[in-house]
């Protein structure tokens, strides 16, 4: 069984939370009994979360040798001079080592998108912009840390496909069969 799920911002991939006062977590959605999360996505990033009860199958979803193209919505503080997008294409220098090259493309016009819950800030003096972000790694909040080292801070991130499994219609905290 594989299930597609759009997580919503500051829920957890997991099932329970031992945090005081306790987080929410994936309990809270009616997901079938016996899946767990293929991967992660960061408690304050939202969108598409794959789940599955099938070991071998969560594997090649999210073993780096499989290298599953990973494609998220990036919302920036700042309009991305071309240098600073060519940065991320060509990978860019985190403290645990280069990255790998990436797909980006500047989204213009931005990506509709359900409103978030609380909202991102708004600042009338500071410009922001979309880009499509795709990876083919994923280390440990990867997107907000290249977007961070070429000067662009991520203010919202929304993951929208993981290989060929893709977010489309589906609106926060609902999921379906893939």
């Amino acid at each position: 069984m594989l299930i597609a799920f759009n997580k919503p911002f500051n829920v957890l991939c997991q099932f329970t939370d031992r945090s005081q006062p306790p987080r929410a977590t994936l309990a809270g959605f009616g997901l079938p009994p016996q899946v767990y999360a293929a991967g992660r996505l960061d408690y304050d990033s939202e969108g598409l979360l794959l789940l599955t009860d099938n070991g071998n199958l969560a594997h090649r979803l999210t073993d780096p040798r499989h290298k599953q193209p990973k494609t998220y919505w990036v919302q920036v503080e700042g309009v991305p001079a071309e240098e600073k997008l060519q940065a991320l294409r060509d990978g860019v220098q985190l403290n645990d080592g280069p990255t790998l090259p990436a797909t980006v493309q500047l989204l213009d016009p931005p990506p509709v998108l359900w409103p978030r819950d609380p909202p991102v800030r708004f600042r009338k003096t500071v410009p922001d912009a979309w880009l499509a972000i795709t990876l083919r790694e994923g280390r440990n909040r990867q997107v907000r840390r290249m977007t961070a080292a070429v000067g662009l801070p991520t203010l919202r991130l929304v993951r929208v496909s993981i290989g060929a499994y893709r977010l489309d219609d589906l609106r926060p905290g609902e999921w379906r069969r893939c």
